[in-house]
């Protein structure tokens, strides 16, 4: 994408709590069989964020994506979520929360793997005489904390977005979702609205009904896609504030 829309906080989201995801697991403590698939499916959904931080301090791009994979393995290899408050029960806290603590742990065994030669391991601190370790990063670029959390966001946008199309598809829409996608994700310089009209067979007043419906359709899912992520309904406001905030980069 190269634009991301305005989301506002102002639709009614009462009916996107009634079975998240994220509150089937909290309230189970990850017992359950459903607890445990929608932990599964949340990791599914989210672990492209989880890689983006896990790059920002190994060393390759295969060391990243393997310590991803054994961190996914460890987080739903757990019997329970207890320690997590629901008061504060956001995914997206938690999964960052729990990989600076698989990473700290990392660390550890590292350092004591190097003080027994017959155990080598590969490092994923800094550089050494023996390693090339992590290059230092531009200091240009985000945080790992920053890049994990626009990661985040960009990957809910994208789940959104491909419902949408599902939608579409199903309702025999999908020429028209095609057309009218550049105007959700910043795309349309190269195409007027008079020429999407005449591709879609409508006039140009039609043509700005159907865009703005899809744009609040958009917003909807966006909405109900996030709060999979919550607990309780008041963290939405501020969640949507997190993720404009993360898509700017500020």
């Amino acid at each position: 994408m190269t634009s991301e829309p305005s989301i506002s906080a102002s639709d009614p989201t009462s009916g996107y709590f009634a079975t998240t995801h994220w509150t089937r697991v909290l309230e189970a403590g990850g017992h359950s069989p459903k607890a445990k698939a929608a932990l599964s499916d949340l990791c599914a959904a989210y672990y492209a964020p989880v890689l983006a931080f896990i790059r920002c301090h190994a060393p390759d791009e295969e060391s990243a994506r393997d310590l991803t994979q054994e961190f996914f393995a460890r987080l739903l290899a757990r019997e329970s979520l207890g320690t997590v408050d629901p008061r504060r029960g956001r995914f997206r806290s938690y999964l960052l929360g729990a990989v600076k603590h698989f990473l700290a742990d990392a660390r550890d065994h590292a350092r004591r793997l190097k003080r027994s030669p017959a155990h080598p391991v590969a490092s994923i601190e800094a550089a050494t005489d023996t390693s090339t370790g992590v290059q230092l990063r531009d200091t240009r670029t985000l945080s790992p904390d920053r890049e994990f959390d626009r990661k985040w966001a960009l990957t809910l946008l994208d789940r959104a977005l491909a419902t949408l199309a599902e939608e579409h598809k199903a309702a025999g829409k999908s020429e028209q979702f095609q057309t009218l996608k550049p105007w959700l994700t910043g795309d349309a310089a190269d195409l007027s609205q008079a020429e999407a009209a005449r591709r879609l067979g409508m006039n140009e007043g039609a043509l700005k009904v159907a865009i703005h419906r899809l744009r609040r359709r958009f917003r909807e899912l966006v909405r109900a896609e996030l709060a999979h992520t919550l607990h309780h309904p008041s963290e939405l406001a501020d969640e949507l504030s997190c993720l404009v905030s993360a898509l700017g980069g500020r």
